[in-house]
């Protein structure tokens, strides 16, 4: 009996120790069964190295990227890349993703080119991906080889607009978002661009995006002072640092690697760009003023044309040419304070051409960006609603420059003064805008 309790006490002890042992062990070595535990963190390798520049080379290629956001309108895929690729040397790439934690395998991408290249051998291209399962993906790059590991010199661009989804309109920041791509060379029309910038905020515009190349030293300032007012966005475009574009629009007769300095590839990603800000963009040059001429602002119009047509997601404008050679013989509007302030004074030029029928006539657009997949400049190019082409009578576009048509004589021109309805108001915030940057003459 006492031998057996001794053997019961000893068995006892040998059962303590050998729990007491693999409790130490299974404390201090990780089961191999175990799921690896994520970081707390973006891991070092996309945090590191995250893109924020407007323009990121892209490893191993002869491409650019622009900008990557969330679109999931597109059946299996969620992502679009936007970027500049070299036409000649398209080749198979890979999505990499920065999941929330960890780093995601590899998807395969598809590269779809902008039709439009006028000839030059760089074109806007988006590139779509799908992320994979059980990733949250917060950033994105592009390899030329599946399942390779991320390289210190991988560029990791964020991925925005990841609260597009299911966003209502009437909740946006901005109503009217103007883009208004590539400012390039000396370009200094100061005088018509802050009467052009003080009508559309009469007419409800609430934010201009302007991609900046360069620009002459006058503007510069006047951008700068519209830009810290919270008005004007402005977005470096350094795009001449990487290729040699082209001031035209047609390679056989203008030269370059890219159509006017990429202007095809900034509106395109100004749409994605302001997609969850504003319920309408207006696509349109620096010179250019879409204006209604039956309703006091652009949200009236657009009430109006949403009620007629609720199912159009693009609006289609007319362009209207006032040559700057033809003056109002008045002289009302030739004010003494502008004298010495670069530029045209647009409230100078009341004659407007009709456009010629016999030949292709360009529109601009008020588009609704949540229904715009791409675009080109005069037409989008894929659209998820209909197309609407708004009379003449109920809106035009201002457009004063050098004549299309010189032939015409002042009488065969129409007189519209539809920028005079406006004086009043605009007059005076001209004077305050060129006031506040040391250009208006007191004198």
């Amino acid at each position: 009996m006492e031998l057996l309790k001794h053997f019961k006490k000893k068995l006892v002890l040998v059962f303590i120790t050998a729990l007491f042992l693999f409790l130490v062990f299974t404390m201090k070595t990780p089961s191999t069964y175990n799921s690896i535990p994520k970081p707390s963190g973006p891991p070092s390798a996309c945090s590191m190295r995250i893109s924020e520049q407007t323009i990121t080379p892209l490893n191993n290629t002869k491409h650019l990227l622009v900008s990557a956001y969330m679109d999931q309108r597109v059946k299996d895929f969620d992502i679009r890349i936007i970027g500049i690729f070299r036409r000649d040397s398209i080749q198979p790439l890979h999505c990499f993703f920065c999941c929330t934690g960890y780093l995601s395998k590899t998807t395969p991408a598809t590269i779809l080119q902008h039709p439009d290249n006028f000839g030059f051998p760089f074109v806007t291209t988006d590139v779509m991906c799908q992320i994979p399962q059980n990733c949250n993906a917060t950033h994105v790059t592009l390899l030329t080889t599946p399942d390779k590991e991320s390289q210190s010199t991988d560029q990791w661009l964020p991925i925005r607009n990841k609260d597009t989804i299911g966003q209502k309109e009437e909740n946006m920041q901005f109503d009217f978002t103007v883009c208004i791509s590539n400012l390039f060379g000396d370009y200094n029309n100061v005088l018509q661009f802050a009467q052009t910038l003080e009508m559309y905020k009469l007419l409800g515009v609430n934010r201009v995006v302007i991609y900046n190349t360069s620009c002459g030293p006058e503007l510069n300032r006047l951008l700068q002072s519209y830009s810290d007012e919270g008005f004007v966005e402005m977005v470096p475009w350094p795009i001449d640092k990487h290729l040699n574009p082209s001031r035209g629009w047609l390679h056989s007769e203008h030269g370059g690697d890219l159509h006017y300095y990429g202007q095809l590839t900034t509106l395109n990603e100004c749409i994605y760009r302001s997609m969850e800000r504003s319920r309408y963009v207006l696509l349109n040059d620096i010179d250019e003023i879409i204006m209604p001429y039956q309703h006091d602002d652009l949200m009236s119009l657009m009430n109006t044309l949403r009620n007629q047509h609720p199912n159009a997601g693009v609006f289609l404008i007319e362009n209207h040419i006032f040559p700057k050679k033809h003056f109002e013989p008045s002289g009302r509007f030739h004010l003494p304070q502008w004298n010495g302030v670069p530029g045209i004074n647009i409230l100078e030029h009341i004659y407007r051409e009709d456009p010629a029928r016999n030949i292709y006539h360009p529109h601009k657009m008020i588009v609704r960006p949540g229904m715009v997949e791409g675009t080109s400049v005069h037409e989008v190019i894929k659209n998820f609603g209909e197309r609407y082409k708004v009379p003449l009578d109920v809106c035009r576009i201002i457009h004063v420059r050098v004549a299309l048509q010189g032939s015409l004589t002042l009488e065969q021109l129409n007189v519209d003064k539809r920028l005079w309805d406006f004086q009043e108001k605009l007059i005076p915030n001209v004077d305050k805008v060129l006031k506040r940057v040391g250009m208006l003459n007191l004198t």
